[in-house]
């Protein structure tokens, strides 16, 4: 089977480049057969050029995405497919690039190329304040504040999501559809077992009438689960302001699970939404033609946090998905992981020295080879991690579904952190390919990328087919 290379692109590029010269780019230095054309999105993490604190690369507008970006569908949403949810089509297109339909545009010279799109879709956070009618299916933290996000069991969310898929593969002869989404569950994010957020317990979500009754339809007491986590919080609040209970940070935490089950079984709660979301919009995209691929983004959380991974599994993930694109971000990865621990060692695990906890964690997530947690930032993630990872994951999906590893090229890091290079790149790529990977999504986005390291993927790309 031909393996797919794919790489991660916005509007932006096309817009500022030209799509017939970004497409010979990426067919001819990356090697690339398939794009992944970021298409609905409130998110710069997908699109928009490169942002301020980072260097701009060797192509493209030279200005960075702060001077605008807002997002939204980049293709034409139809009305007709938001008749069963309240969200409407029209109020969703992005005015970034005004009228420009960006399916139409790219999708005749992709194919005369012989290059599949597929298109990315993004649940974010923060929509926009011009519009306002997603506050109405926004999450409910614990406090009763609504939050940036929507929330899975309104019911108008779900269908929302279902008709934005079914459209653009209606509308448009694409070739599948990428889901992002990249929220966590209720405990984890309370005690910030995650590598990009603040600790902030009391913003925990979501808490409102639809996670309620959904709570009540599995059998979880929603007046337990919410004072459950409202005396998590409170945890988390002393071991912040460092007040150690007399038993310890951890065994504090263990007790608290014990007598309140109910905040375990509302994080499940949570994940079981989110899954319930992929399902539907996996049947929606093969009611249109079963030939269309579909493919979930699996976040970098799932790479180094062990409580995390123990609540995805590959084998069910993989039966609602024709690819997983697991995230293997090497450069950014040892600051990402620094952050990790950093966190969980700020809560849970307060007791313990955070370069003692890396180094058990490293045995538990099966990591050989990997810098000390002073040196993770400007080390980053190994080769070895890579491939590592990707033998997890095709050993996970017990072969019912692609793994396509997300290479990091040029993905912005901190000033003293580790910055892509051709070699890095090279041998980030083989590794995967080492792994026994399907193929590989060149990340984050192209409008990120130097040249030098786009040549250097399409390198081991094509070294790769010859062993």
């Amino acid at each position: 089977m031909k393996k797919t290379i794919g790489i991660q692109i916005g509007p932006d590029s096309f817009v500022d480049e030209g799509t017939n010269k970004v497409l010979d780019i990426l067919q001819q230095r990356g090697a690339v057969n398939t794009i992944y054309l970021s298409t609905f999105t409130y998110d710069r993490g997908i699109t928009g050029r490169q942002v301020s604190s980072t260097s701009l690369p060797d192509h493209g507008m030279l200005e960075s995405a702060e001077r605008y970006f807002h997002g939204g569908n980049f293709a034409t949403p139809h009305a007709q497919f938001y008749k069963n949810t309240a969200i409407k089509g029209d109020n969703l297109k992005a005015p970034d690039f005004g009228k420009l339909d960006i399916l139409t545009e790219v999708l005749p010279a992709a194919k005369k190329r012989d290059i599949k799109v597929v298109c990315s879709v993004q649940d974010g956070f923060n929509y926009p304040d011009d519009v306002p009618f997603f506050k109405d299916f926004a999450e409910v933290d614990l406090q009763g504040r609504r939050s940036g996000a929507m929330c899975f069991y309104q019911p108008d969310v779900k269908e929302f999501w279902k008709a934005v898929a079914t459209d653009l593969c209606s509308s448009y002869d694409i070739d599948g559809i990428l889901l992002f989404n990249e929220r966590n569950g209720p405990l984890l994010n309370a005690i910030g077992v995650s590598h990009h957020q603040g600790i902030d317990s009391a913003k925990v979500t979501c808490f409102c009438e639809h996670h309620q009754k959904a709570a009540e339809q599995h059998g979880i007491d929603f007046k337990r689960a919410k004072e459950g986590y409202l005396k998590l919080n409170q945890y988390v609040q002393n071991s912040l302001d460092k007040k150690r209970p007399s038993d310890g940070y951890y065994v504090e935490f263990s007790r608290l699970l014990l007598e309140y089950p109910e905040i375990m079984a509302y994080n499940q709660l949570f994940d079981t939404g989110k899954h319930q979301i992929l399902k539907e919009v996996y049947s929606a995209v093969k009611g249109v033609r079963k030939n269309l691929e579909v493919g979930f983004h699996i976040e970098h959380t799932n790479s180094f946090n062990p409580l995390y991974r123990a609540s995805r599994s590959y084998e069910e993930l993989a039966t609602m998905a024709d690819f997983l694109k697991v995230v293997v971000y090497n450069n950014c990865g040892g600051e990402r992981y620094r952050s990790f621990i950093n966190n969980i060692c700020s809560t849970v695990l307060r007791d313990v020295p955070p370069a003692e906890v890396m180094l058990l964690n490293n045995h538990l997530l099966n990591y050989a080879n990997e810098a000390p947690i002073d040196e993770l930032p400007m080390a980053g993630l190994s080769p070895d991690y890579v491939m590592r990872e990707t033998q997890r994951a095709k050993a996970g999906v017990k072969g019912k579904s692609q793994i396509l590893p997300g290479i990091d090229i040029n993905i912005p890091t901190g000033k003293n952190s580790r910055k892509a290079t051709p070699d890095d790149t090279y041998a980030a790529t083989m590794a995967a390919f080492k792994g026994g990977a399907d193929g590989v999504i060149l990340s984050r986005k192209y409008s990120e990328m130097f040249l030098a390291n786009l040549d250097a993927a399409g390198k081991a790309v094509r070294d790769a087919a010859k062993l």
